[in-house]
């Protein structure tokens, strides 16, 4: 009798000893990019290896937090821009944005057709290659009513993505010889998130840093009009699912707003450059938050069709929106 309630006694304690662990090494891991010169895919990674290895002690409350830090953190990058340079990158791209998020939707849709991919999962694979990748895919998930393994299988992969893109980016970059405006412009238009953009373009230089920034942040104003044409198609096909509420990107005009004041008030420019170096840690701080978010039963829902999916439309565009800057019809 005596062992039988040993066991268990010594298993819970094993089990709270490991989350008190999990609960200190996360709390050290978000405050380490703060504190220390650590790269924005070196917190993604510390981070994934915390999550898969021990868990996400609060994985209830690390989405929001993340994603309300990548807010704030975009919004304070935007002290340390020009407006002029804001509205340039982002009125010139108008035309290939809309062109490149169709033929990603397109091409998304074949390849998941031939694939025998999920319906469901290959809609969204390709909203979050098109335009922002987790952010994209979050809104457009409750318009179609999208099941809980779709959406994981689909952030698994937009993650995988994500971290092989903010070190192999760079590296191609330099291989190539882009110059930092170039490079800004390929990685607004190649990579999902718009957290791996900015940290990729961070680690290549200020200017693709401004020029990255910019061109994702017009690329995300994409997600209303998209996700609203998603609901209007799905509820005409399928009476019965119901229409979420599409939320808006409040933060991208708050950033252009943060721009203008130190554009156009340049006694104010100092204090800018503080502020948006501050954003570069904050940064690194979410990117650590979404690493801890990978967990093992997303990595079982993660189908290989998908994977395959996701990497060949990455591929195809990533290669595509290069030729075109290196060819100067993107510009």
């Amino acid at each position: 009798m005596t062992n039988a309630t040993a066991a268990p006694a010594s298993a819970t304690q094993d089990a709270g000893g490991k989350v008190t662990i999990a609960k200190t090494l996360v709390v050290l891991g978000a405050l380490a990019p703060i504190a220390l010169p650590i790269s924005a895919g070196a917190a993604l990674l510390l981070g994934a290896a915390i999550g898969l290895s021990l868990g996400n002690p609060w994985a209830k409350r690390t989405p929001g937090l993340a994603h309300r830090l990548l807010s704030a953190s975009v919004v304070a990058l935007g002290a340390g821009m020009n407006l002029r340079v804001v509205a340039r990158v982002g009125l010139s791209g108008l035309g290939y944005t809309a062109a490149g998020i169709s033929i990603a939707l397109l091409l998304g849709n074949l390849l998941g057709r031939r694939l025998g991919v999920a319906r469901d999962t290959s809609l969204l694979l390709s909203v979050g290659t098109a335009i922002c990748g987790g952010s994209a895919i979050a809104a457009v998930a409750p318009v179609i009513g999208a099941k809980a393994r779709d959406v994981s299988a689909a952030i698994v992969v937009v993650f995988l993505l994500n971290a092989v893109a903010l070190f192999a980016f760079p590296a191609i970059g330099h291989a190539l010889h882009l110059g930092q405006h170039p490079f800004g412009l390929w990685a607004a238009l190649a990579i999902h998130d718009t957290s791996s953009v900015v940290g990729a373009a961070a680690s290549y230089g200020r200017e693709a840093l401004d020029v990255a920034t910019a061109a994702k942040l017009a690329r995300a104003l994409w997600i209303v009009p998209v996700t609203l044409a998603v609901s209007a198609l799905r509820t005409r096909r399928e009476p019965s699912v119901g229409q979420a509420k599409t939320k808006r990107p409040w933060f991208i005009a708050a950033f252009v707003l943060a721009a203008a004041i130190v554009t156009y008030v340049p006694a104010l420019q100092p204090a800018g450059h503080l502020v948006a170096s501050g954003a570069q840690r904050a940064l690194a701080v979410t990117l650590f938050l979404v690493g801890l978010g990978l967990s093992r039963d997303g990595l079982r829902e993660l189908g290989v069709r998908a994977f395959v999916q996701a990497l060949t439309l990455w591929v195809v565009l990533a290669s595509a929106s290069l030729a075109a800057i290196e060819l100067g019809v993107i510009r």
